[in-house]
This record gives C-alpha cells, structure tokens and sequence, in this order.
C-alpha cells in the first residue's frame, strides 16, 4: 500500500522559555553527580523521583497533564529540553548501544518517566537498560526495528506482552542530517470514527495473533489470540504490530486492512529537532517512523528511549526484588522509530 502524506506537526505542545530549559539542565545536573552513578541503579531512579518536583512548573503540568488524558493525537511533543550537545560525541553505530552512566539527556529522560508513571525496561531487549539508544546501525538498514532505516511499520511497542509500556518517551539529541527521518503517529482516538460497525466488531474479536521478536527465543508455543481493540466500545485501547501482528480469519484481515489504510489516512509526522522530547501514548496511538539515509559517520540521526509503566504494580511478578527491570521470557520486542 503506497503511504499517504502525512499531516505535518507544525507546532509542538510546549516549547520550553530559555530559563525553564537553564532550570532543567541545572536539576538533570545535580542527578549526574560522581562518574559511576548509573541510571539503572533504584536508588538512582529514587532520586530522579525525588528531583521532579523542582522541575518547572509547564513542563510538570504539560506531563500530568497527558498523563490524565493524552488527548485525540495520543502523542506529546515537548521542545527545548536540554541536551549538552557539545558533550555528545559522535552517534554510536553499534546494535544493542544503550546509556548506563548518567547524563543531563538520561536524567531528563527519567525526571520525565517519574512524572508519568514509573521507568520500565526488559531484560531481553537492550539488556534491560532503562536508557536505550535509538540509532542507524551498519548493515541492519532493512530490519524493522529501531537499528533499520527503512519505513517502520506502525506499531504499538511490545504489542505482544501482557505489561508492554503505557507510554514510550524518545528524547532527540541529534536530528538526522538530511531532514528526512519522522516519528510517525496515529491515534485510534481520530480512527475510531471512520471505521464502520462491522470493522469495529472485527477487530474485537480475538482472532489476532501477535508473535514476539526472534531476538526473544523460543517460546512455549504460539501467542494467544487477542483482539485489536479493546475495553470502552468509545475510547477503546489499541493492541497492534503491522509487522507482526496475524489476522487468524478472512474478517480479521479485512478489519486489519482497514485499520492500516486509516492509520496512513490520519497520520502525523514531526521531524524531531535536538532537545524535542515525543511521548507516545502506548495503549491508543501506533508509531513508526518515515525511511532515511543513514551515513554511518557519526552524524546520524540520535535519540534516547524510556519506556514508562503508569502502573508498576501490575507488573511485580515479572520483576525480580521490585525492580524496574522486567525479566519474563514473554519479554519485550526490538520495535521503535
């Protein structure tokens, strides 16, 4: 199916004054500290948790805000956070790069976190760090996953896991070069009215079938069937992968049809710009992102990805001590812009 063009995000939700970027750059500061803090560690999180409330006030609202109710876009985007990108160095060229050590990106990434739930990750997928480096890697420009380049498919993260995140976070700390590589999102929320009754029946059936990334091994049989929409009939979840997500009837893959030929009708792209922070609701809106060129010379396109769950408890059983860390082989899938 030939891809739409999209709306274009002229304007983002907030866009940060100097001296509310200054004041955040100053607490993401106090957070770095001594050369082995690590992001991972819970008392680190603790503190980050601590720190958000001397954020200013906008970004704080602006966060809360989404939180309750992320409106029909199921997307925020928030601009001129700080990025120390005279500190940053060249783009990481390497499969699984993640960031351990904390920096005023990460800790801006995890103030962030804190204010909409907590920070999650998945043992399977990029070592289970809470900071995740989104980049072009050398010979995965076909893969669909985050380390590719072509179009990524539009996708709920982890659509396949019982706890996936409720919001996924991707700070840009390096626009592409060449301009050309987009968040994409759609949000059931702005689908939900051009779908026809019948559709909406289909597509809660639970005649789909999502599989988890080979990257997870081998798992003890097939995925459960699920529907791809779910609870309130109107302002339901969504629950799907393009690229991996199976219609088990004739019906399900008409439904599923139509559902990737709205998604391309109502998609929005933004150009991520240094210091942008996007948040993708998880549970209404898909993402992707739009093909590129990467050159692989240090310049490349660079984010940073926090996953987010608003309700960590529900997940206790797949994290060991209480951690942040989710460890079930069901795991988590290598799936991002």
């Amino acid at each position: 199916m030939p891809v739409s063009p999209d709306i274009e995000i002229s304007a983002p939700d907030l866009v940060l004054t100097g001296a509310e970027s200054a004041a955040t750059e100053r607490v993401a500061a106090l957070l770095c500290g001594p050369p082995e803090a690590l992001v991972d560690e819970p008392a680190w999180v603790a503190a980050a948790r601590d720190r958000w409330e001397d954020l200013p006030a906008r970004l704080r609202r602006a966060l809360r805000a989404f939180r309750r109710d992320p409106g029909p876009g199921g997307a925020l985007l928030v601009r001129g956070l700080p990025v120390a990108a005279a500190a940053l160095g060249r783009t990481p060229l390497t499969g699984g790069s993640v960031q351990r050590t904390a920096t005023v990106p990460a800790a801006v990434l995890m103030l962030a976190a804190c204010g909409l739930g907590d920070p999650a990750a998945f043992r399977p997928e990029k070592t289970g760090a809470l900071v995740q480096d989104v980049v072009p890697v050398p010979g995965q420009e076909e893969f669909q996953g985050n380390a590719g380049s072509v179009l990524l498919t539009f996708h709920n993260e982890n659509a396949f896991h019982p706890h996936r995140p409720d919001f996924v976070m991707l700070l840009c700390l390096r626009a592409d070069p060449d301009g050309l590589a987009g968040l994409r999102t759609s949000c059931v929320r702005e689908v939900l009215p051009l779908l026809d009754e019948r559709t909406r029946r289909d597509l809660r059936r639970p005649e789909f079938r999502t599989a988890p990334p080979p990257s997870f091994g081998a798992t003890d049989g097939p995925a459960e069937p699920h529907p791809v929409l779910g609870g309130a009939p109107d302002d339901p979840d969504l629950r799907v992968d393009m690229a991996a997500t199976e219609p088990l009837t004739e019906r399900a893959a008409a439904a599923l049809d139509e559902l990737q030929r709205l998604f391309e009708r109502t998609a929005r792209t933004v150009r991520l710009e240094p210091g942008d922070l996007a948040v993708v609701d998880n549970r209404i809106a898909v993402h992707g992102r739009t093909a590129f060129s990467p050159r692989f010379d240090g310049t490349d396109r660079w984010l940073q990805r926090t996953f987010v769950l608003a309700d960590l408890r529900r997940s206790r059983a797949h994290r060991a001590g209480d951690g942040y860390v989710l460890a079930d082989p069901a795991g988590s899938a290598e799936r991002t812009v």
